[in-house]
C-alpha cells in the first residue's frame, strides 16, 4: 500500500494516495474514486454525471456524486433497495429510466428519481419474479441492455453452473422483451456468462464478453487443481458481436469452433460447429472477463472506440494467477474489428501470486476518464491520463 500524499511509481504510470501498488503502462494514472463501500460490483452513469452502483448482497442500487469535479465520489445516497439482488444496470436517456436485473428472483426492473433527491420515487417491475430462470445457482448473472430504438429490452442470462449439456436450455440465453417488459422471445443462444452487452459507439453493433468454461482438460486426464497443462491454457475469453438468432457456442464449442472433449462425439457436432458465430476477438483464459466499457470520447488520445475491460481474475489455474487486470482492446478505425490487446492496469503484486484488487466494471467517466470498480478491495479506482 502507499504511504504519505504524494504519488508514487508502480511499472511506468502512476498509482495515487490510499491506492495498491498496482502496475500501471505508462501515461495512464490510477487514483481512488470512492473507499469504504459495502459492495462494489457493477457501475452506470446517468445523463446528469451521476454515478449508480449495484450491490448485489445488499439489493440495492447507490447513487454517488463527485460534486467539485475532483475525480472523488463524496456523497452517497441508497438510489433503490429492498430486492433479492440486483446486478446489471442500464440507463436509457431516451425515457430517463435505470433499468436492472434481480437475477435471484428471474425478474428485471426499472427506477427513476423524478425530484433530483438521489432516491428512485418510481419503481416498476416491469419483467416479474420468476420470467427468468433464476434462483441461487452457482451463475446468478443478468446484463440489461436497451436498444438504440428506445423500444426493446435485452437481458442475458448465464449458465447456471459451469456447463449445462442442454441444447434447449433458459439459460445461456439472451432474451428480449418489449420496453414494458412484454413479449419475451429469445434473441440470441450459446452464451456462457456475458454479463454486459453493448452498443459500439457510432454503431449498430452489439459485443459482449462471455466467459470460457472450466475444466476443458479433465477428460484428457487433467488433474483439476494440481496438474492441469491443458486447462490452464484452455479456453480462452471471448468477445462476441451479438446478433439477432446467433449462437455462440456454449457449452458444445469454445474458442473458434473447438469442440469441447466431453462434446466431440456428439452426433450433430459438426453442425453446431457450422451455426456458430466465432468470436471476434479472444483474451486469456481463465481472466474473467466482466464489465467493460466502449470509449467514446477522445480523452485518451487515440483511444476512442476502444474497449477498457476488467478482468476478475482466476481460480482454474494452477501454473500461475491470470486475469487481475484492466485490458484494453484496440479496434481498427479502418475495419471497424479489433487488432490487438494490452494490460493497462494490473492488480497482482510483483511477487505474482498476491491479489491486489479483483476488478468487476468499466464505466466511462463523462469527462472520458474510465472508473473501474473491485470488489475485494470494496474500492472504486479512476484512470485518467498524464500529459507529457
Amino acid at each position: 500500500m502507499l504511504m504519505g500524499g504524494s504519488m508514487v511509481w508502480a511499472g511506468e504510470g502512476e498509482v495515487g494516495p490510499g491506492v495498491p501498488a498496482f502496475t500501471v503502462r505508462e501515461g495512464y494514472r490510477v487514483t481512488l474514486a470512492a473507499d469504504k463501500l459495502d459492495e462494489a460490483r457493477f457501475m452506470e452513469f446517468d445523463d446528469k454525471g451521476n454515478l449508480y452502483l449495484a450491490q448485489p448482497g445488499k439489493g440495492r442500487i447507490l447513487q454517488l456524486k463527485d460534486k467539485d469535479g475532483d475525480g472523488v465520489y463524496e456523497t452517497r445516497t441508497v438510489f433503490l433497495e429492498g430486492k433479492k439482488s440486483i446486478h446489471g444496470m442500464y440507463f436509457n436517456a431516451k425515457d430517463g429510466w435505470m433499468y436492472f436485473t434481480v437475477p435471484n428472483a428471474g425478474a428485471a426492473g426499472r427506477a427513476r428519481d423524478d425530484d433530483g433527491d438521489g432516491k428512485a420515487e418510481k419503481v416498476e417491475m416491469i419483467v416479474p419474479d420468476g420470467t427468468l430462470p433464476g434462483g441461487p445457482t452457482g451463475h446468478p448473472f443478468y446484463g440489461p441492455m436497451v436498444t438504440e430504438d428506445g423500444k426493446t429490452l435485452l437481458v442475458t442470462v448465464s449458465d447456471s453452473r459451469n456447463m449445462t449439456a442442454e441444447l434447449d436450455s433458459p439459460n445461456k440465453t439472451i432474451y428480449a422483451f418489449d420496453i414494458d417488459g412484454k413479449n419475451k422471445r429469445v434473441f440470441a443462444t450459446g452464451v456462457r456468462n456475458t454479463e454486459k452487452i453493448r452498443y459500439r459507439p457510432g454503431t449498430s453493433e452489439i459485443y459482449g464478453f462471455d466467459h470460457g468454461s472450466d475444466n476443458f482438460g479433465q477428460k484428457y486426464g487433467d488433474e483439476i487443481g494440481k496438474d492441469q497443462p491443458i486447462t490452464d491454457l484452455n479456453p480462452p475469453e471471448k468477445l462476441n458481436l451479438i446478433k439477432e438468432g446467433a449462437f455462440y457456442g456454449h457449452p458444445y464449442l469454445v474458442a473458434n469452433k473447438v469442440p469441447r472433449p466431453e462434446f466431440a462425439d456428439r452426433e450433430d457436432i459438426h453442425q453446431l460447429a457450422d451455426k456458430m458465430t466465432n468470436p471476434v476477438w479472444t483474451l486469456g483464459a481463465h481472466f474473467a472477463t466482466c464489465g467493460w466499457t466502449f470509449l467514446s470520447k477522445d480523452y485518451f488520445p487515440g483511444h476512442r472506440g476502444d474497449i477498457f475491460v476488467a478482468c476478475h481474475g482466476s481460480w482454474d489455474s494452477v501454473v500461475r494467477k491470470v486475469g487481475y487486470r484492466v485490458e484494453r482492446v484496440m479496434f481498427d478505425p479502418m475495419t471497424g474489428k479489433p487488432y490487438g490487446s494490452w494490460m493497462i492496469v494490473g492488480t497482482l503484486a510483483k511477487d505474482g501470486k498476491t491479489v491486489l484488487a479483483r476488478p468487476v466494471d468499466c464505466v466511462e467517466a463523462p469527462d472520458g476518464s474510465v472508473l473501474f470498480s473491485s470488489d475485494s478491495t470494496r474500492q472504486i479506482y479512476r484512470i485518467s491520463k498524464i500529459d507529457k
